[in-house]
């Protein structure tokens, strides 16, 4: 398959290695040191080529930029958000380290020291997004023939611990809202219908059903870097949501003077709502006037809202189906992860419901004492 001449420069004798590539044509890498070294590389093309993980080293000769470029250009089914997160990890962190990498230069070991020092400034989530970036960009690089292996794969990253989420009760969120002034029922449509804050600033007259009760979620709006982005909501799918009666009246109240494609809820100029605007004017003065006066009123964002209407659905018996239906979550198994603490109830009913059906069986094992049975030696 190839040849090993040996050659004379300044520096002494070096060996030439000359081979095939899968196409045929031929190739050579020069400067070895000794004829040893270079029968060892002749020998991992030739097993490379026979396995099909042969890389072509002309292509890996390309910086982590470049591919990194590619890469971002290709982001056309992710959201605006997520794409301009993309774009953050890229600027403040990806380029500024490996851009001008080499895509072969870069070893699992340096990405792991890397991650390792972010981590000391950066949260678990923050840093799985960067790394999450860093892998794409590899992954790429490995599809476009660069690369055989993913130097990003199999890192070791701090875990990411879920912070105890602040739940309002009914009547916290009763307060909340009456703080909140001329945006009480903004308050109480995210804390009972479970709306993630850019479908509800995208919220239009005609996606209110006040005959059924039901809000039509099939917009959003997220404020991209000042920029608003209009949108389908987070899960690309459009999905009626219920809206208990005391909240359907306000509605009436909000939708009596608008048009059908009119905002329902505006800010005070009557544009776009934003959340950075309403959080730091509104939001979060009317929390702290309510932690004044109760201590253990739970610090909160406008986010955590969505938390408190799956919190208060579940109590209320709905069903994980329903929960998922009412969020707008994949699946119900994703409903159970991010809520798994709303269901530890349930795991007490399931021991209730089986200690019922099997008490009458199990009280013939011990006939003197159904109740408390006995011992044996």
């Amino acid at each position: 398959m190839g040849s090993i001449e040996p050659y004379e420069t300044a520096a002494g004798r070096r060996y030439r290695v000359r081979y095939r590539k899968p196409d045929r044509s031929q190739t050579q890498k020069r400067g070895f040191r000794t004829k040893r070294d270079a029968e060892q590389y002749l020998a991992t093309q030739e097993v490379a080529q026979m396995r099909g993980e042969w890389v072509d080293p002309r292509r890996s000769r390309v910086d982590v930029a470049i591919v990194a470029a590619d890469w971002i250009a290709a982001q056309v089914h992710v959201k605006a958000s997520t794409r301009s997160g993309y774009e953050y990890s890229l600027a403040k962190h990806i380029l500024p380290r490996w851009g001008t990498t080499r895509v072969s230069d870069v070893s699992h070991g340096d990405v792991q020291r890397w991650a390792t020092e972010l981590s000391k400034t950066l949260g678990p989530s923050t840093l799985r997004q960067v790394v999450l970036v860093l892998g794409g960009i590899f992954k790429l690089a490995i599809r476009d023939g660069r690369l055989q292996s993913n130097p990003v794969a199999d890192l070791r990253l701090p875990r990411i611990t879920r912070d105890r989420r602040g739940y309002l009760t009914h009547e916290q969120v009763v307060e909340l809202a009456s703080q909140c002034g001329d945006y009480a029922d903004l308050i109480l449509t995210l804390a009972y219908t479970g709306l993630r804050w850019g479908e509800l600033a995208a919220l239009r007259r005609r996606s209110v059903d006040l005959q059924r009760n039901r809000i039509v979620v099939d917009e959003a709006v997220v404020d991209v870097r000042g920029e608003l982005v209009w949108g389908t909501p987070k899960s690309h799918e459009r999905r009626s949501v219920p809206v208990p009666q005391f909240l359907a009246d306000r509605f009436i109240e909000r939708v009596a003077s608008r048009g059908q494609d009119d905002l329902i809820f505006t800010s005070a100029l009557g544009v776009t709502m934003r959340n950075g605007n309403f959080r730091r004017r509104v939001f979060q003065p009317a929390v702290a006037r309510c932690r004044e006066a109760d201590p253990t009123f739970p610090v909160i964002t406008p986010h955590d809202l969505r938390h408190t209407a799956a919190s208060l659905a579940v109590s209320a018996g709905a069903h994980v189906k329903a929960v998922q239906r009412m969020l707008g979550h994949a699946s119900a198994a994703m409903t159970l992860d991010v809520y798994a603490d709303l269901f530890d109830d349930d795991l007490n009913s399931v021991a209730a419901a089986l200690g019922a059906r099997a008490l009458d069986a199990v009280a013939k094992m011990w006939p003197e004492d159904p109740v408390a049975p006995r011992t044996h030696a």
